[in-house]
């Protein structure tokens, strides 16, 4: 009792200090006042959100959230093949394709992104393959563009989205499958109703940890996007270290939150459904 009286009592203390009292924190700020000598100061102000909402301000929140965006889908609409391709294989198979797909986490994402450059430079090697097949006349201008930043957050997040639907796909039940199969249902109906409503919690879970950390990655824009595609990291970045406005970078900080916040909650709600469906479906059985 004395044992786990203590883990909950560290458990709970390492969250205060650690994740609560932080978040408190940066939520204080954004109700502060800028400061050029003081960062932020007292009177409280809604002002720092409203400058969010401003043109200057929405038109890149925007663009990062459509960058972001078109991210997450690419790796989506890989990742679900991918997942229920390894999840068809043996295990020994299995394990090879997964100690593949995570062989990457091995390197620095730094120095990945860099290789990036290489790959796609005007003398780099997608150039050249390219030119000497006579498929470009002459070398295209991929990097510092908005194909550059997509790219390099799906080679860099393409992993986070597999494994969490892989493991849907891997709890899912072939008998349900068989019974579709023996009920008359066909392939796409099978897809429909029984394979894409139990993968769903996979689906949204991999949205989930791939849309919010493709939003923060400002060194991926830094290094492959250039002035004109920048991702919401990169405002709060700027506005921290550049601009030294902290409530407003903080009020970003905030709203990047909230947007998590809601994705679990859909999460969790989708979660539910899912198994309180499964649940019904046993009682029918």
């Amino acid at each position: 009792m004395n044992f786990r009286f203590l883990a909950i009592a560290l458990t709970i203390s390492w969250l205060a200090i650690f994740v609560f009292l932080p978040h408190l924190l940066l939520v204080n700020t954004s109700l502060l006042t800028p400061h050029l000598e003081h960062l932020a100061v007292w009177p409280a102000t809604l002002d720092n959100f409203q400058k969010v909402f401003t043109p200057l301000y929405l038109s890149v929140f925007l663009h990062s959230l459509e960058l972001s965006a078109i991210a997450t889908i690419i790796c989506l609409l890989i990742a679900y093949p991918f997942a229920w391709i390894v999840s068809a294989h043996t295990s020994s198979v299995r394990a090879w394709l997964l100690f593949l797909l995570v062989l990457p986490f091995w390197t620095n994402s730094l120095i990945r992104t860099y290789a990036i450059k290489i790959l796609l430079g005007k003398n780099g090697v997608v150039n050249t393959i390219m030119t000497g097949l006579g498929l470009w006349q002459e070398p295209m201008q991929l990097l510092y563009t908005e194909f550059a930043v997509i790219f390099g957050l799906v080679y860099l997040l393409l992993p986070f989205m597999v494994l969490p639907i892989y493991s849907s796909f891997d709890k899912l039940d072939p008998t349900l499958l068989e019974a579709g199969r023996d009920l008359g249902a066909h392939t796409l109906q099978r897809f429909a109703r029984i394979i894409l409503p139990l993968t769903m919690p996979g689906i949204i879970a991999g949205f989930l940890i791939v849309f919010l950390p493709a939003m923060g990655m400002f060194y991926i824009a830094d290094l492959l996007g250039g002035a004109k595609n920048l991702l919401l990291g990169n405002i709060i970045k700027n506005l921290f270290l550049v601009a030294r406005d902290w409530p407003l970078g903080s009020a970003f900080s905030v709203i990047m939150m909230s947007i998590m916040a809601l994705m679990l909650l859909v999460y969790a709600r989708v979660n539910h459904y899912v198994q309180r469906r499964g649940g019904l479906d046993d009682q029918n059985l």
